[in-house]
């Protein structure tokens, strides 16, 4: 290769790998924590978890009140012969009232049963608000890891790019060590490139499209920001932030199972749960009070017309108590308490399936998150490093006439692909420790926070 070429290739290329190590500067867009908030700010579901809240308080306030009186009008013992309402002593103009009351303190424990089921709703809410924020800071992080494979692909998009171009010269010159299968080599690896660039792009629109549906403006809000977010387009931070732990995940490795499962008892989701134990412990109340007798109390006057001879006759007033005698209980009323118990038990089973799931989650996402270290560790002190200096190793035999174009091609590849993955293991250890901030939720001996920092690649 002439000294012209080789001068030029260097010229060429040296820049453009210079510019593979500059970090991106920082521009506005919607940060995570931004997202998070506007996605918990702006879910339906929320207001509808609290209109379900108002539909039960109102009902456990209705259940104290005793069933409607029964009004009854009658005529009673009409003559048929002629109809006359004073022909006959015994017609009479009857108006009763009756009232019911239900068996034993059932108002009373339906009461206390519905406040119970009311105060699950805040913690719904607090495990769908935790859940939000996992969710969306997985699809922001993807839209992140997408869009910053785009630019690092771009980058050596150019790089590869210039190489074509001066393969090509330098094969059309036949000067030098430049061979046809270097031109179809640096081709064909500017159109995987291009290839990469496509998948990348997908999963990019995938993430934003997904991540926007948290974002769009409810019905029931009204406000500039929302308003804003309403266009659907939208620009992520150029920031990736330290999504700080809510809780020392590296103390949980001297955890029992044991003690791991009482941390997680403070879980937003098992929370609910208990709450629907109690609320079943009172449904095993309600049915043991269908053993008390119904009772029932009713009164009634009638009144009678004069008789035709003008006699005055004197109207009638009944008064009564009705009551039923449960005395066949084996087939309904002990089959009820049966079932309330055994349904009751079987919530202390969802509670211990509901555990034993968290438990096994967490464990993973704790060894994953031990493990994204030690690759961070090794990238950063190691591979990242190793990885240049062997792409600008084999550009310099390359340009020196000793080295193979092939190696170029591979070297500047592994670069690539050494310095994607760091971003994506950055990545990866952000999404799990928002899968575990889900866990501790309430666990919370330390706060979530969001702290803007520069990417560095």
């Amino acid at each position: 290769m002439s000294s012209v070429t080789v001068k030029g290739l260097r010229t060429c290329l040296l820049p453009l790998v210079a510019l593979l190590s500059l970090q991106t500067t920082a521009s506005e867009g919607l940060s995570l924590p931004q997202a998070v908030s506007l996605a918990q700010g702006n879910d339906p579901w929320l207001q509808g978890n609290r209109l379900q809240q108002s539909a039960v308080e109102a009902r456990s306030n209705a259940a104290l009140t005793l069933p409607d009186p029964v009004v009854s009008v009658s005529a009673m013992n009409l003559p048929t012969d002629s109809w006359h309402f004073n022909q006959e002593p015994m017609t009479q103009l009857k108006v009763g009232v009756s009232q019911m009351f239900p068996r034993g303190d059932t108002r009373a424990i339906k009461n206390a049963q519905l406040k119970t089921d009311a105060t699950k709703f805040p913690f719904q809410r607090a495990d769908r608000n935790a859940r939000v924020a996992s969710q969306v800071s997985q699809l922001w992080l993807d839209a992140y890891l997408a869009r910053e494979t785009i630019e690092l692909i771009n980058r050596d998009k150019a790089l590869f790019e210039q190489m074509v171009e001066i393969t090509k010269a330098s094969y059309s010159s036949a000067v030098g060590n430049t061979r046809q299968q270097d031109v179809i080599r640096a081709q064909l690896e500017l159109i995987r490139l291009d290839d990469r660039l496509v998948v990348e792009q997908q999963r990019y629109d995938a993430a934003m499209a997904m991540l926007s549906q948290w974002l769009y403006q409810s019905a029931y809000e009204n406000t500039d920001v929302f308003a804003s977010m309403g266009q659907r387009v939208f620009q992520l931070s150029r920031q990736l932030p330290e999504l700080s732990p809510v809780y020392d995940y590296a103390s949980t490795d001297d955890l029992s199972r044991t003690e791991l499962a009482q941390l997680l008892s403070s879980h937003p989701a098992v929370l609910a749960i208990d709450v629907k134990q109690q609320v079943a412990s009172k449904e095993i109340d309600l049915a043991n009070q269908q053993y008390q007798p119904q009772w029932g109390l009713n009164a009634s006057y009638g009144y009678r017309d004069d008789a035709p001879n003008g006699m005055e006759r004197a109207g009638f007033f009944s008064v009564g108590v009705t009551f039923d005698l449960p005395l066949f209980t084996e087939k309904r009323q002990d089959q009820q308490v049966s079932a309330s118990i055994a349904e009751s038990e079987a919530v202390k089973t969802e509670k211990l399936l509901l555990l034993r799931n968290l438990i096994a989650e967490v464990e993973k996402e704790i060894r994953n998150l031990m493990r994204l270290s030690q690759r961070q560790s090794l990238f950063q002190q190691q591979l990242i490093t190793q990885t240049h200096e062997q792409a600008e190793a084999a550009l310099t035999a390359y340009t020196n006439d000793t080295g193979d174009f092939a190696e170029v091609v591979r070297a500047r590849i592994a670069e690539l692909n050494t310095t994607i993955a760091k971003v994506q293991i950055d990545v990866d250890t952000l999404k799990t420790i928002a899968r575990l901030n889900y866990f501790f939720s309430k666990a919370e001996p330390l706060q979530n926070e969001f702290k803007e920092t520069t990417h560095v690649h």
